[in-house]
């Protein structure tokens, strides 16, 4: 899967009354704050094969304006950014991500 070009050709987000809160309920994050991780570097991003029968998933690993520590799994649906659940980064994430960051 070739997914540097897919991810060039995205184009928003996909946010219904079905996703837009469910982060924010479960897990006190916003929808502001999933989509700003996109933006930030380093992001990131595995395909998550375990979960993609139905549809291709990824995992991210990203970071808010206000430097949040954000694990998301999304997929993509029509060039948009669909986020299925976003949580704070667990310990073992965090120390994956900040390796990574120091090597950036």
């Amino acid at each position: 899967m070739q997914t540097g070009k897919m991810f060039k050709s995205l184009e928003g987000f996909d946010w219904d009354k079905g996703n837009i809160d469910k982060s924010k309920q479960k897990h006190g994050v916003t929808a502001k704050e999933c989509e700003e991780i996109f933006f930030n570097q380093p992001l990131l991003i595995n395909f998550d094969l375990k979960h993609s029968d139905k549809e291709n998933r990824f995992q991210a690993l990203g970071r808010t304006d206000r430097d949040r520590r954000l694990f998301l799994v999304f997929t993509i649906r029509n060039k948009l950014i669909r986020v299925i659940s976003a949580r704070d980064q667990s310990r073992e994430e965090r120390k994956h991500y900040e390796k990574a960051k120091r090597t950036a």
